[in-house]
């Protein structure tokens, strides 16, 4: 994505109009920081997966419209804290991932992200870091002794995140990320002069921690800032489905699921999510936004086509939508349509298994996971839900 400088000043008023803002640390003097000079700010992706989700979209978002604005972003890959793993807005402790795993994680993610925002040693360029680099060497005793002795413990357990995990239980390692992450701001302001860090709002206390942390160690201020946790209108998490989560990563989510995952979405919410999920001018988001009935129709197709286009570019964009056209309009051009061919003789007796036919198509990434749509019932053949996973 190109970005285009804006005036710097307009960061914070744009994120407020298009529904990015939640909390700040302190906005007036951040909002004086911002009109003043170029500012560098950054946000965390740990790579749990391969591919980031829809989830993390609006994160990827934020650095757009940094950079758009004229300031400078930071995308770290989170290396080193994936091997500890965040607790905020979890239940359990998550899956503890090697150091290979992660590796092959950071690849995919890494490329994600750079489809966004530009990355280089040009003047307007942004970084992308790992921050394996400064947290892998560090002994525990040393860490302890340079880093933990900034932190009390009774605000740590103050902090939402942590609250929340007390009640289910809490491992001693997840109680450590927050001063892992804290660290990484305090190294990206001694290093390359980040003056913000934003995050979901789920990792306030996070972002707080790491504002406190700097300003001791570096004693310089610093700014945090968060953006509201999105859910649909219906009260479900955004990106998730039945058919499970909706992933950037073509091979996980088809470019053609992708965007009928846009046109698919709840009525309530297509202004909402132009403002967050597509570049368009606010007056033509409003203008969208204020279509009835079926003209809401086209809000929804530009929806769809927009955000698809700016992942998967805009042939993949295209062809999605005239697939869509084929399926449900009785035209255009099916080839976009996630398919596969098989000899005639598979379809002899007994027929060709369902999780054979959805993995071969690409509607699944495995057979495993062929299996897993059908038990939380997210596959219909012509219409009709399937229950059984020996269906032919």
């Amino acid at each position: 994505m190109n970005p285009t400088t804006l005036p710097r000043g307009d960061f914070l008023p744009v994120l407020k109009e298009r529904g990015f803002f939640k909390q700040c640390t302190d906005e007036a003097a951040l909002a004086e920081l911002l009109a003043g000079e170029k500012v560098t700010g950054y946000i965390g992706f740990d790579p749990t997966a391969d591919s980031l989700h829809i989830g993390s979209l609006l994160q990827i978002m934020l650095l757009v419209h940094l950079q758009r604005h004229g300031h400078r972003p930071i995308a770290i890959a989170g290396g080193g804290t994936a091997l500890v793993g965040d607790p905020s807005g979890k239940t359990e402790l998550r899956k503890l991932l090697t150091l290979e795993d992660i590796e092959a994680n950071l690849t995919g993610i890494k490329a994600q992200i750079a489809h966004f925002v530009s990355f280089g040693d040009g003047p307007g360029d942004g970084l992308l870091l790992n921050n394996a680099d400064w947290l892998v060497g560090w002994s525990y005793l040393d860490f302890l002794r340079e880093v933990g002795r900034h932190f009390s413990v009774n605000v740590m357990l103050s902090r939402e995140s942590v609250k929340q995990r007390l009640e289910t239980g809490l491992s001693f390692i997840e109680f450590n990320y927050m001063i892992l992450q804290a660290y990484d701001f305090m190294v990206l302001n001694r290093d390359h002069g980040c003056r913000l860090q934003m995050g979901g709002d789920d990792q306030w206390g996070n972002v707080v921690s790491g504002v406190d942390l700097t300003r001791r160690m570096n004693r310089q201020e610093v700014f945090g800032l968060t953006s509201p946790l999105i859910t649909t209108a219906t009260g479900a998490k955004m990106g998730k489905t039945a058919a499970g989560a909706v992933w950037l990563d073509e091979r996980r989510t088809s470019s053609y699921d992708f965007h009928q995952y846009w046109i698919n979405v709840d009525d309530r919410d297509v202004v909402r999510f132009l403002g967050l999920y597509t570049l368009l001018p606010m007056d033509e988001v409003r203008r969208l936004g204020a279509l009835q009935g079926a003209d809401l129709r086209e809000a929804k197709r530009v929806l769809a086509y927009e955000v698809t286009r700016t992942l998967h570019g805009e042939p993949a964009a295209l062809a999605a939508e005239q697939a869509a056209a084929a399926l449900f309009g009785g035209g255009g051009d099916a080839q976009g349509i996630p398919s596969s061919s098989r000899p005639a003789t598979d379809l002899a007796g007994d027929g060709l298994p369902l999780i054979d036919a959805l993995a071969d198509a690409g509607l699944a990434a495995s057979k495993g996971e062929a299996r897993r749509l059908i038990r939380q019932g997210g596959i219909r053949v012509n219409g009709e839900a399937v229950a059984d996973e020996c269906a032919r």
